[in-house]
């Protein structure tokens, strides 16, 4: 039996987050795409954020509360990074959105960057690798990614901040899940971090099925991948998540979307801050959806931000027809592998490469 997903709750505080400058990497998991660093100009940034604020419904503003971020991908790459601090401060009602996440590039090359980092907040930055050099260089796109994860966790603790270590699972780089833990002990991270208060935070999950993602679902673990992971590391990881189970097979998760029936993904909830997420060219996304072509809104420099806007609400793009009008089972009969034993973290995992593979297959028949 299907359940129907949520409408859409937008609400009247968003997020407006641009990609001024990209991103040291390119990522083989990520799920904002491998966009090409030519930026946003500052320009854009004002014009584009000015048409948010000055959007109208019924006589009204459409939004009573706009943020800005200069960054989707990696944050304070730019070498103007304070000063694009300013910049959102000044665009945004209320301080600047800053999360767990830096420039894992900048912090190994900037001794002045976690100083300043902290300063602004959060005294937490999040790390991640996918296994050794070898294997976190492959998936990074970028020589040198890994020794610039162990530089940057130095500088962190040396700025009094708290580095956590993300491991993603992954086929290439399981074997050397036990040799990263060792380094945890090298580095004496578990003493040097309760020096700051808290535990040393290692976790491991498998990634998403979003946009690079697509690319490399030959690397997901199976079950019997999984065995192979540290037990140190599966109780860490229960710790960091608090929810069990931390993984499941395709095959049991098919069993859910087939017998119990599942809501779909993307639907956005009561309480969740929207994102209008702005590449190079313009084109507008939405952080609860994807980047994939299915997924784009429209593009703000050709048409009028109230079609965007209506599209998304509307459910008018080929992902949110197939959310809001395919039933779940209908995917997984189409899509799905009954007896899969590759792994995802929850069931929105695997209706995301669902979604994705019908929509990628009726792009190729349509174009």
């Amino acid at each position: 039996m299907r359940q129907r997903p949520t409408d859409m709750q937008l609400g009247n505080q968003i997020v407006i987050g641009f990609d001024m400058f990209g991103c040291p990497n390119h990522c083989r998991h990520c799920f904002v795409g491998d966009w090409p660093n030519t930026g946003i100009l500052e320009r854009e940034v004002r014009r584009i954020a000015a048409l948010f604020r000055e959007l109208t419904r019924d006589g009204r503003s459409r939004f009573d509360k706009v943020w800005v971020s200069t960054s989707i991908r990696e944050p304070d790459f730019s070498d103007d990074y304070r000063r694009l601090y300013e910049l959102e401060a000044e665009l945004s009602d209320g301080k600047p959105w800053r999360f767990e996440l830096l420039s894992i590039w900048r912090l190994a090359r900037d001794e002045t960057y976690a100083p300043w980092a902290k300063s602004v907040g959060p005294d937490t930055c999040q790390i991640t690798l996918f296994g050794e050099e070898e294997v976190t260089d492959w998936f990074c796109r970028r020589r040198g990614a890994f020794s610039d994860a162990l530089a940057a966790t130095e500088r962190l603790l040396d700025a009094g901040m708290k580095p956590r270590w993300q491991l993603f699972a992954n086929t290439r780089g399981i074997g050397d899940f036990g040799r990263l833990l060792e380094r945890v002990e090298s580095m004496r991270l578990r003493e040097r971090v309760a020096a700051l208060g808290c535990e040393f935070d290692i976790f491991m999950h498998p990634w998403g099925a979003d946009a690079e993602a697509l690319a490399i679902e030959d690397l997901r673990p199976t079950e019997a991948d999984m065995r192979r992971v540290p037990a140190e590391l599966v109780e860490s990881s229960r710790r960091h998540f608090r929810h069990e189970p931390l993984w499941q097979t395709e095959a049991e998760l098919y069993q859910q979307i087939i017998e119990q029936g599942v809501p779909m993904p993307y639907a956005l909830s009561p309480g969740h801050l929207p994102w209008f997420l702005i590449v190079p060219s313009l084109d507008v996304y939405f952080n609860a959806c994807g980047m994939e072509p299915w997924w784009r809104l429209g593009n703000v420099r050709d048409e009028p931000l109230h079609a965007i806007i209506d599209r998304l609400e509307r459910h008018d793009t080929p992902g949110l027809r197939t959310v809001y009008r395919v039933d779940p089972q209908e995917l997984a009969r189409r899509y799905g592998r009954f007896d899969g034993q590759r792994v995802y973290s929850c069931v929105d995992d695997l209706l995301r490469l669902y979604v994705a593979k019908h929509c990628g297959r009726h792009s190729e028949e349509s174009g």
